[in-house]
């Protein structure tokens, strides 16, 4: 069963949960009103046909769940990005809309990590407003009692390597 405020693509039960401020501009994607699991080739298709911007998100993805999971990973990155991200079972989600409370029953995991993509789209949807959102630098914020995470956008230059081995960190944190 979907929660209907739940838009976007992937694993509809993830327990990785990406929230971004835009969609791909295609048709499929803007008129979406589901989360849906993508299928292979479906990340190759959306960055040949949108640029550079979408290849880059979908290769930041891919970067931290392999840090994020490094024990787990049997493949590369980038094998792991066209075989398995965002894809039925992947256990990843990249939602188009708002964060919910993370208490919505079965439809999302209680220990779903929810990682708010970018300033602007944290403070705009209430981030801040929550008690106990901190922040902990200048690139990260957190709100442990909801398992928020405010990140910079999956873009290399804003979450870089380091930066992603950094989120990676903080999202092993919620698991202790």
């Amino acid at each position: 069963m979907n929660d209907s405020n739940t838009v976007g693509l992937g694993d509809e039960k993830a327990h990785v949960r990406v929230y971004i401020a835009n969609r791909p501009p295609l048709s499929d994607y803007l008129e979406l009103a589901e989360c849906r699991p993508m299928v292979i080739g479906e990340i190759a298709r959306i960055a040949q046909e949108t640029g550079n911007h979408w290849r880059k998100i979908f290769n930041v993805y891919a970067k931290l769940m392999a840090e994020y999971r490094s024990e787990a990973m049997t493949s590369t990155w980038q094998a792991w990005r066209d075989d398995v991200l965002l894809q039925q079972g992947s256990d990843t989600a990249l939602l188009f809309s708002t964060v919910p409370d993370s208490n919505l029953g079965d439809t999302i995991p209680i220990e779903a990590i929810h990682l708010w993509m970018g300033k602007g789209f944290a403070s705009e949807n209430g981030f801040f407003a929550e008690q106990g959102s901190e922040w902990l630098d200048a690139h990260f914020a957190i709100n442990r009692r909801k398992r928020w995470i405010l990140c910079p956008y999956f873009d290399y230059r804003q979450l870089s390597n380091e930066r992603i081995q950094r989120l990676a960190v903080l999202m092993k944190s919620f698991s202790v």
